[in-house]
């Protein structure tokens, strides 16, 4: 298993990152919408796992979303940010503790074309980010990376109290505290030794333009954020009785389950990245 994980992430790496860097927009256009419509695809099996219209669904909004973002772009994506965020403050978040509704039913069919827009909202700030720069998408992600990384080495030596028993027991407080101090450490040390190489980054943006104590902030927010993310698909797949929420990645699972915690933090970086 950790031998498939290792050539899959190698493979998705040594596919993503020229992409990322070749200024190519078609080519990202094409790998943006893929991953997007396998992620929307993923989705509504979660929702409706005994459906076989999942791949139907996902094609549609696949092409809605190639239209809107590609083909004809307009408005303000920041419409999207903002809808995603408030969706993932009044909506995803609170069902951790109050659970969600049952699959057959109507709640659960409007919480999946809800969960779509989040996804939406997601792939809409991948869209922005990107076109800012390459760097600035990445070093985004790279604080959910870094967050996740420490928190499970921090949950591994130090977890005693579980976050979520009922939906992800191997989760900690003391892991998620720990990567939330990694990435305040990780930050600190980045500006100040390479701010300058560094300028056109979330994390340098931020400190430049709010000063440290909102950047530690907006960290604490993202990491926050990212968890939120992942434990709310975790529920999603312990609900529909899935491990992973497909098998296109062999060895990682799924999209979902690659993206599930940057689903709620892209919108909110790129949300505050367009009041900076």
């Amino acid at each position: 298993m950790l031998k498939t994980r290792i050539i899959t992430a190698l493979v998705l790496l040594a596919v993503l990152l020229p992409i990322l860097y070749s200024n190519n927009y078609m080519a990202f256009a094409v790998v943006a919408s893929v991953f997007f419509g396998a992620a929307i695809w993923e989705c509504f099996r979660l929702f409706n796992p005994e459906s076989n219209r999942a791949a139907l669904i996902a094609a549609f909004w696949t092409a809605a979303f190639v239209y809107a973002f590609f083909v004809k772009p307009g408005g303000d994506p920041t419409f999207w940010f903002a809808i995603s965020v408030l969706l993932w403050a009044l909506r995803f978040a609170p069902s951790l503790k109050l659970g969600l509704p049952p699959l057959a039913s109507s709640g659960n069919t409007f919480l999946s074309l809800v969960y779509a827009i989040a996804v939406v909202g997601c792939f809409a700030a991948i869209v922005t980010l990107f076109s800012h720069s390459p760097l600035y998408l990445l070093s985004v992600m790279a604080i959910v990376w870094a967050a996740d990384i420490f928190a499970y080495f921090s949950g591994k030596a130090f977890g005693k109290r579980k976050l979520a028993p009922s939906i992800s027991p191997g989760k900690s407080w003391e892991g998620a505290i720990g990567g939330c101090i990694a990435v305040l450490v990780i930050a600190t040390i980045s500006i100040v030794l390479w701010g300058d190489a560094l300028a056109d980054t979330f994390p340098v943006r931020v400190q430049a333009s709010l000063g440290w104590a909102a950047l530690y902030a907006v960290l604490v927010l993202i990491v926050a954020a990212s968890v939120v993310g992942d434990l709310f698909e975790s529920q999603l797949k312990r609900r529909a009785g899935f491990k992973d929420s497909s098998n296109l990645l062999p060895g990682h699972g799924g999209v979902l389950d690659r993206v599930d915690a940057l689903v709620p933090v892209l919108p909110l970086a790129a949300l505050i990245g367009a009041w900076l």
